[in-house]
C-alpha cells in the first residue's frame, strides 16, 4: 500500500484507485475480441479520506460527465493496444485532473473602471445616439 504524492500537502492512497479491464473496440487486430486491453480507472471522490473538501468539489466539477451520481470518477483509456500502456494513460490523466483541481482559485480583486474605459463607453453611447437621431422621421413642416 503506497501513497501517491500530488502536491506537498495532498497525497492519495493507492488503494483508493481501482482499475477494471474490459475489451476494447479500438486497434488490436485479432486480439481485440480475446484480450481485455481497455482500462477503466475508478476513484470514489466522496469516499476519499485523503483529499480536502475544496479539492473534492473542484475535482467533481472538472470531472464533468466522467463523475457518476454517486461521486465516482471513471476515466476510460483505450488508446493503446496493450493493457499496461492504457493503464498508465488512465493513471496519468487522473493525476493531471487531480493536480489541476488542487490549484487554489485566485481571489478577484475589485477594481474601478479606468478613465479611458469610461470615455470609450460614453463615446460609443454618443455615436449610437447620433445614429438613432439620423434614423428618425423628419416630420411634416
Amino acid at each position: 500500500m503506497s501513497v501517491i504524492r500530488i502536491t506537498d500537502r495532498i497525497s492519495i492512497d493507492e488503494s483508493e484507485i481501482g482499475f477494471e479491464f474490459i475489451r476494447s473496440s479500438g486497434p488490436g487486430g485479432q486480439n481485440v475480441n480475446k484480450v481485455a486491453t481497455a482500462v477503466q480507472l475508478r476513484f470514489d471522490i466522496r469516499a476519499s479520506v485523503t483529499l480536502p473538501d475544496e479539492v473534492k468539489q473542484k475535482l467533481t466539477s472538472l470531472g464533468g460527465k466522467r463523475v457518476s451520481r454517486n461521486g465516482v470518477l471513471v476515466i476510460d483509456a483505450r488508446r493503446f493496444r496493450t493493457q499496461e500502456r492504457n493503464r498508465q494513460d488512465a493513471f496519468d490523466r487522473f493525476l493531471a485532473l487531480v493536480k489541476k483541481s488542487a490549484i487554489p482559485r485566485k481571489r478577484r480583486r475589485r477594481t474601478s473602471p479606468t478613465r479611458a474605459s469610461k470615455e470609450r463607453r460614453l463615446d460609443e453611447k454618443r455615436r449610437k445616439s447620433q445614429t438613432k437621431r439620423w434614423r428618425k422621421d423628419v416630420g411634416a413642416d
